[in-house]
């Protein structure tokens, strides 16, 4: 009944636009608008937030074995086991930071939260080698754990942009393409560090590159950014329309601020089954993606003799492959949406199913291929990497369908609980895993992430949903949803 009511208020607008408008707000707007430079923004920030994240585990190489590279700069005799502290001190802070993220995201708005969240990181990226040479791992380890803190707020912030900004029917698409930025920011970190840790800068330059990349991202999004269409100078009164009467919310900016100030619904969102198949599949995604990256080298270099870590084209290979794969899939699911073959939810489903069930298959497959079929394994490494980033367009957006008011806040709990999975994976690795030429034990890990894989899509595509939760909106602003304000020639029109 509402989904009509609010049907009947978006056809009198756009009749009282072609009635009344001016030309350009007649016109559709274009095909390349600000909603797209918001979203091509978000997306330069996720690489370089991947790039100030993977910096140390690049460099570090060197860091240890000078003679690997330039021996002109320091060389730190550091254990495995603080190699090791070094590379999780950042996801230590990264996870505490999850729900509090959301919130202030909530209250502040996703454009300052990224902006600092991005900047701060890059900021003290720009004195790695500085802290290790003044304070050895230690302070490094300190500054790494602030780095995490910061960065803990990025997705709730991206959610909360992505909720205000794409239309619906836009959304996923969009959505994949910014969150291919991390891909991105990985592959170049890869590609890059080899030549700049052996160049006459050394390895320093790692970090004085992402760091600056980090602060140029910066002050072109404290410019450009914007929380959404009512706050952009940039946007026109036509594309701004078009998103407003497609998310079916008030235009006026003023509702922006209130709307920050909704009470969090935590009881309702806890006892929301829709919100916890969410959350399932967030986690079995999480148990099985980082598995594969972090466990699936030592699997392959100990019973399959291959060490994809020392060759640099093997390593970047996976996330080339889901980079690649996420674009294309975007281009399937535009033609889909363009088509109107698939509903909403059906569109969510059949994704999150392409992105846990084929790499559900490939690391069963992982699991039983011997020595001699070690390229067949890479293959099957690179098809389960790759097709994950299907749930782009799946789960990793359900949040925004579930509560575009909330959906930092779900975000940053979703995350939160999916990133103790990443830590608990590697954990049960090496509780399973005592030989690692032993591949009946690897093959016990592979069905342990098979499991996850089909259980925690199971649950998201017979439990989940795509419909906008009761509890999106307090009682009190129930009769928002039939209400569309918005300005013409100066003058505030309102249809109710």
């Amino acid at each position: 009944f509402q989904a009509v009511r609010v049907s009947k208020i978006v056809i009198m607008v756009r009749n009282s636009l072609a009635a009344g408008g001016t030309e350009e707000e007649e016109n559709q707007p274009s095909n390349f608008g600000v909603r797209h430079l918001q979203n091509l923004l978000i997306f330069f920030g996720l690489c370089v937030v991947f790039m100030l994240r993977v910096n140390l585990s690049v460099a570090i190489v060197a860091m240890m074995d000078r003679n690997s590279t330039n021996p002109d700069f320091p060389e730190y005799a550091w254990s495995e086991r603080t190699k090791s502290l070094l590379l999780s001190s950042f996801f230590w802070g990264y996870c505490l930071t999850q729900v509090p993220g959301g919130q202030l995201s909530q209250r502040f708005g996703g454009k300052v939260m990224l902006l600092f969240s991005v900047g701060i990181s890059a900021f003290l990226a720009l004195f790695t080698p500085l802290s290790a040479r003044l304070g050895d791992w230690q302070l490094t380890c300190a500054l790494r754990f602030l780095q995490g803190f910061a960065q803990g707020v990025i997705y709730p912030s991206t959610h909360t942009l992505l909720a205000k900004w794409p239309p619906p029917a836009e959304r996923g698409v969009l959505a994949t393409l910014c969150f291919s930025g991390s891909q991105f920011g990985t592959i170049i970190m890869l590609g890059v560090s080899g030549t700049l840790a052996a160049s006459s800068y050394g390895w320093p330059s790692i970090f004085y590159i992402s760091g600056c990349c980090g602060v140029l991202w910066s002050f072109v999004w404290l410019i450009w950014g914007a929380d959404s269409p009512s706050q952009s100078r940039l946007i026109t009164r036509a594309e701004r329309k078009y998103i407003e009467i497609s998310l079916a919310v008030i235009s006026k900016s003023e509702n922006d601020a209130s709307a920050a100030k909704l009470p969090t619904p935590w009881l309702s969102i806890f006892t929301s089954v829709p919100f916890w198949m969410l959350l399932f599949a967030c986690c079995a995604y999480n148990w099985g993606y980082w598995t594969l990256m972090t466990q699936i080298p030592s699997y392959m270099k100990s019973v399959l003799g291959k060490d994809i870590k020392s060759n640099a084209l093997l390593s970047a290979l996976p996330y080339t492959a889901n980079l690649l794969l996420g674009l294309g899939f975007c281009a399937v699911a535009q033609l889909l949406l363009s088509a109107q073959l698939l509903s909403t939810n059906a569109s969510r489903k059949v994704f999150n199913t392409i992105g846990m069930w084929i790499p559900m298959a490939a690391t069963i497959g992982l699991g039983f291929v011997n020595a001699a079929q070690a390229d067949l394994a890479v293959v099957l490494l690179t098809l389960a990497v790759g097709t994950n980033s299907a749930t782009f367009l799946g789960s990793f957006v359900n949040h925004i369908d579930l509560s575009p008011n909330f959906a930092g806040t779900l975000m940053g709990i979703t995350n939160c609980a999916a990133n103790v999975m990443s830590v608990i994976a590697p954990l049960v690795v090496g509780i399973v895993v005592t030989d690692t030429t032993n591949s009946q034990q690897w093959r016990v890990i592979f069905m342990i992430m098979a499991s996850y894989y089909f259980t925690g899509n199971l649950l998201f595509i017979t439990l989940g949903s795509t419909k906008l939760q009761p509890w999106n909106q307090p009682a009190k602003r129930q009769d928002d949803h039939e209400r569309i304000k918005f300005q013409t020639a100066g003058e505030d029109k309102e249809h109710i």
